[in-house]
């Protein structure tokens, strides 16, 4: 059985600062580091002593900080890719949420959506996007180890997801998966007709009740 489990950095600056995440490098705040240890704390509950892991992140500082607890927990040193970034958002990066919100254009109701300029300088369309992780992850599953971990952003977590599961980039015109920050997303190929599927999405009962992550830090993450 093939496991890939996919990781939503936890709270991160930016998130409590109201501010635009994408490219801009904010880092894990005391709740996400500790967050981070909780979901470290799961993935080894889960996968057997001794199983073959591969463990791989994006190079921004949040989910890099995420990858390292998870790597000190497993014994496994994380690959850095910069294709498993967050969409960018340009120039909008680092500013208040609000300076975003008050000029994104959002995408038509019909006809190419993953084209659309959101009418914000320098950033990325969402075929853009998909491209540059769907290569990512051809080559992190060319790899046939048995269990594969990405840490990633929020944004990200479809189009990880969607290659995994052999989806192409133009159907996903209007499919998206809502994460959670800290969320632990699982998807297998089983060993018999090695069918692929989604198990289970963003899960959060690792991290305390008291604590969890809230639900506006959904967006844009």
């Amino acid at each position: 059985m093939r496991t890939l489990y996919i990781v939503t950095h936890p709270e991160a600056t930016h998130h409590v600062e109201g501010r635009v995440g994408g490219w801009y490098d904010s880092e894990l705040t005391p709740t996400g580091l500790g967050h981070a240890e909780a979901v470290a704390r799961r993935l080894a509950e889960r996968i057997p002593q001794g199983a073959g892991v591969q463990l791989y992140t994006s190079d921004l500082r949040r989910t890099a900080q995420t990858a390292e607890a998870i790597g000190r927990r497993l014994g496994v040193a994380a690959i850095e890719d910069a294709r498993l970034r967050e969409k960018s958002y340009g120039v909008a990066e680092g500013r208040p949420q609000s300076w975003l919100d008050e000029r994104f254009v959002t995408p038509p109701p019909h006809g190419e959506r993953l084209e659309h300029d959101e009418g914000i300088d320098g950033a990325e369309t969402m075929a853009h996007f998909g491209t540059r992780v769907y290569a990512a992850m051809d080559d992190i599953l060319a790899s046939p180890s048995e269990h594969q971990i990405v840490s990633t952003h929020g944004g990200a977590l479809t189009f990880v997801a969607a290659a995994f599961l052999r989806l192409p980039l133009e159907g996903l015109q209007y499919f998206r998966l809502r994460a959670q920050p800290g969320g632990i997303t699982v998807l297998q190929e089983d060993d018999h007709f090695h069918n692929r599927s989604l198990r289970e999405l963003s899960d959060t009962t690792h991290l305390s009740p008291l604590s969890a992550p809230r639900a506006s830090m959904t967006r844009r993450v």
